[in-house]
């Protein structure tokens, strides 16, 4: 299915349809011995009934954490301490649902809690690169509040529903930086708690950080800053890409300031809720999926995808998988599925939006 970007678009894209390429099972779920023997002793850990989260109060696990406790996100925690140990890993996971729960991940920061912070675009989620992974917009020059903990609790929320519309196999996100029309910079305290926030809590989360329009005086602020970006991380970093002609984005996924086709203007108004109800329905079929397979500590994220958002999977003489259309959502705010769903145009209102914790 096409969507034509000559026009002006106001709304967010819908994930891209499932190709025989993005929905072969990545071979980083398959274990070697040892791996499997670490990964067993986490999961064992996480699933007996007596575990409750350290140091927190009413410590035993909510739905949306056993929810979050996938297969992936183990396997995501295991690589990101290199498979060094089970305790270790145990370590870090503890940390982070405790840091999950008293953030206020799943109540605090809401779409109405952050929405105050987004209305002028400075983060927005629009398109997907090659490998489909959602990219996430940071615009300085579009900042509109002081300097607050609701600005992380914006980076949060965003980086959760990033989470919602990853489809099979997509486990990372593009961050996409822009540096234009004489931004602000963040300043090193700022930055420096969103880079512990990606590293200690979203581990193996990004697949890319491209940065494009690096005023002269933000280099040096950038060397400033590297130093505290894990290893990992580093190489994922490039400055001033050239995205469609590296093979980085389809031009039809970008935006036209960073090469691409989209002319995307940011209207609050309609942009918000677009991605509020497109995130809510995308979890909610996966929290359905996930009943359906258990509700337990451990299931499959691709095992959910692939029977929630594949209606349209068809096996290939090749063994391969495809989908057929699906999805779309057009520039003036409706969502459309393809024919063969036999489903009706309908217009998304935003006072039907369901709230997205």
């Amino acid at each position: 299915m096409s969507i034509t970007h000559a026009e002006t678009i106001y709304t967010p894209l819908p994930p891209p349809n499932i190709s025989s390429k993005t929905v072969k099972e990545p071979p980083e779920l398959s274990l070697t011995s040892d791996h499997q023997r670490l990964f067993d002793e986490v999961l064992a850990h996480y699933s007996n009934e007596k575990y409750t989260i350290p140091a927190v109060e009413d410590g035993k696990l909510r739905e949306e954490e056993k929810f979050w406790l996938s297969y992936e996100c183990l396997l995501r925690y295991l690589r990101a301490t290199k498979w060094h140990s089970a305790h270790g890993v145990i370590k870090r996971i503890d940390a982070t649902l405790k840091w999950r729960r008293e953030y206020g991940v799943y109540d605090l920061i809401t779409a109405s809690y952050v929405e105050p912070e987004a209305v002028t675009g400075k983060m927005v989620l629009f398109g997907y690169d090659i490998d489909g992974r959602p990219a996430l917009y940071l615009r300085p020059s579009k900042q509109n509040t002081s300097e607050s903990i609701r600005q992380l609790h914006l980076v949060v929320w965003l980086l959760e529903r990033t989470v919602d519309l990853m489809g099979p196999g997509v486990e990372t996100i593009a961050l996409m930086v822009d540096f234009a029309d004489r931004s602000r910079s963040p300043s090193f305290g700022q930055s420096h708690a969103t880079l512990n926030i990606l590293q200690d809590h979203y581990p193996e989360r990004l697949g890319r950080a491209l940065i494009t329009n690096v005023p002269f005086l933000l280099n040096a602020f950038f060397k400033i800053i590297t130093p505290f970006v894990d290893p990992v991380t580093r190489p994922k970093m490039r400055f001033n890409p050239q995205c469609v002609s590296e093979g980085l984005f389809e031009a039809p996924q970008l935006l036209r300031e960073w090469g691409g086709d989209c002319v995307f203007e940011y209207e609050h108004e309609q942009y918000w809720p677009v991605l509020v109800q497109l995130c809510a329905e995308r979890r909610a079929k996966m929290r359905e999926g996930w009943r359906a397979r258990g509700a337990t500590v451990g299931v499959r994220e691709w095992d959910i995808k692939v029977a929630v958002f594949g209606e349209g999977l068809q096996d290939t003489p090749n063994g391969d998988v495809q989908v057929t259309e699906r999805v779309e959502i057009a520039a003036n705010g409706h969502v459309a599925k393809a024919p063969d769903e036999k489903v009706a145009v309908r217009e998304i209102e935003a006072e039907k939006v369901q709230e997205v914790q």
